[in-house]
C-alpha cells in the first residue's frame, strides 16, 4: 500500500480561524478526514505532520523518507516562499512531491507569488481549496 505524507507549515493549524476570506472556515481536522476518506477509496495509507518550525519539517521529511514513505504533499506556507531548506529535503529525499496551497498565490500579495520549495516538486496546486489536496493525492496515487 502506498504511503503518503502530508505536510503542513506555519498557521496551517489556523484553519477556520485565521483569515477565512481567504482560507475559508474549515479546519485542518476536516481536511485530513477529506483526505483520509479518499485515501481510502485509493488504496492509500496518509500520515499528517504540521509545526511551525523548520526545521522540525526537514526533520520530519528525512525521518519519513528514512521509513519508506512514497510521496509528500506540502503546503509549508510563509516557508514555501523562502526555505532553500525544506526545498533542499524534498529534492533529497528522490520522493515525488506535490505542493498545495489552498489560496490563489499568484493572485495575493508580491512576496508570495514565488515558491522556492515548488522546484523540488513535480506539480504546484494553488487557489482550489481543499479540492486542491484530493487533487495531488490523485496525481500521486497514479505516480
Amino acid at each position: 500500500m502506498k504511503k503518503i505524507a502530508v505536510l503542513h507549515g506555519p498557521n496551517l493549524d489556523r484553519l477556520g480561524k485565521r483569515q477565512p476570506e481567504i482560507y475559508g472556515t474549515a479546519t485542518l481536522a476536516d481536511l485530513e478526514r477529506v483526505l483520509r476518506a479518499e485515501a481510502k477509496q485509493l488504496g492509500l495509507t496518509l500520515t499528517f505532520f504540521q509545526s511551525a518550525h523548520e526545521g522540525a519539517l526537514v526533520d520530519r521529511i528525512h525521518a519519513l523518507t528514512d521509513r519508506g514513505v512514497d510521496a509528500f504533499i506540502v503546503n509549508f506556507g510563509a516557508y514555501s516562499h523562502t526555505s532553500i531548506a525544506l526545498r533542499d529535503a524534498l529534492a533529497a529525499s528522490g520522493r515525488p512531491a506535490v505542493e498545495v496551497h489552498i489560496s490563489d498565490i499568484a493572485k495575493r500579495e508580491k512576496f508570495r507569488r514565488t515558491s522556492m520549495t515548488a522546484g523540488a516538486c513535480v506539480a504546484l496546486i494553488s487557489g482550489l481549496g481543499f479540492p486542491g489536496y484530493v487533487q495531488a493525492l490523485r496525481r500521486l496515487a497514479g505516480s
